[in-house]
């Protein structure tokens, strides 16, 4: 929270208000549509949409747009502030449980779409984990490059279901994901919602016209998306800007191979990458590299897995200890 005194006493008038209190302690649960909103809380949409416009004034939440629908959320700078807030209410007040139980029956309900979703692509999706090493023996690989140490703010482009959210979860602050495919979205908000991630998000949008900032994430992982681009490079060139100095690129694809099924069953524009060109996208993108990780799957006509980091060579300067200590290792 700011501390100008007025703006603090403007957001504390805001949130001062029954309903909008107990808005605030739905979005500190994850984000929420009017109609999730409204359902919720049983009021008009008019009353509820005239809620979120005070506390969108206040600086509370902010509002993101995702094809037709609107999502709103807690916004970072006032994440902490709401979560204490809300905390001082008894855990057994009969207004905010009956919330949350409603809030159960939409997450029920998003989870139950995306399941479909996921069972009527599954075979397709199964087809390409049979031809490389388990997810996860390329997930240790991942934790392990990437280490143990918190840092602030992650983004991932391409999130699919959101998978790569959940394994740094413990690590980063603040989580976003990005993906075209609301269907896929569908998916990742039902996983975080499972996993109880409120401090990850996942956002419509394309990854050469992100709507984040740029200099802002101490990591950006591009896991199992640049097969999928006509022009990697450029993808890889858009990912270096939206790092802090000394934040790390991760990109989780295939080695160079010569199935050529997958162009046409699976639309795979490029059959898999050469560390040669991987360091030379990195060095264009102002990015330094580091060793590639490879992981076999065995056998013949099999997909071997690499994982490619590029560190942004800028030196963080004049930092607190205590941010410096959320860098990355």
């Amino acid at each position: 929270m700011s501390s100008d005194l007025d703006r603090f006493v403007d957001s504390l008038k805001a949130a001062a208000e029954p309903s909008r209190l107990r808005i605030l302690a739905l979005l500190g649960q994850g984000d929420l549509t009017v109609s999730d909103i409204t359902e919720i809380l049983g009021q008009s949409q008019p009353r509820v949409s005239r809620h979120l416009r005070l506390l969108s004034e206040a600086s509370l939440i902010s509002r993101y747009q995702e094809g037709s629908w609107a999502y709103f959320r807690l916004t970072d700078a006032t994440r902490e502030f709401v979560t204490s807030l809300v905390g001082r209410i008894a855990p057994e007040d009969v207004q905010l449980s009956r919330d949350h139980e409603r809030l159960g029956v939409v997450k029920q309900r998003r989870q139950a779409r995306a399941a479909d979703y996921f069972s009527r692509n599954a075979e397709s999706w199964d087809a390409i984990r049979s031809l490389h090493a388990p997810d996860e023996a390329v997930e240790g690989a991942l934790i392990e490059a990437v280490g143990k140490r918190p840092f602030q703010a992650m983004l991932d482009l391409g999130t699919g279901t959101g998978r790569m959210l959940e394994i740094f979860a413990p690590l980063y602050r603040r989580g976003v994901g990005l993906d075209l495919s609301r269907e896929m979205l569908s998916v990742a908000r039902a996983n975080l919602d499972r996993a109880g991630l409120a401090h990850a998000q996942v956002r419509q949008g394309d990854l050469f016209a992100a709507p984040v900032e740029r200099d802002a994430f101490d990591l950006v992982t591009m896991h199992q998306v640049l097969h999928y681009l006509d022009d990697p490079a450029a993808a890889i060139r858009e990912a270096a800007k939206y790092l802090r100095p000394a934040g790390r690129l991760v990109v989780v694809d295939f080695e160079s191979h010569g199935l050529e099924f997958l162009r046409e069953a699976h639309a795979h524009a490029r059959l898999g990458f050469t560390d040669a060109q991987m360091a030379d996208w990195f060095a264009k993108a102002g990015l330094e590299a580091e060793s590639p990780r490879r992981i076999e799957a065995g056998g013949r006509d099999k997909l071997t897995v690499k994982l490619w980091i590029g560190r942004d060579p800028r030196l963080l300067i004049a930092e607190p200890a205590s941010q410096n200590s959320r860098e990355l290792a």
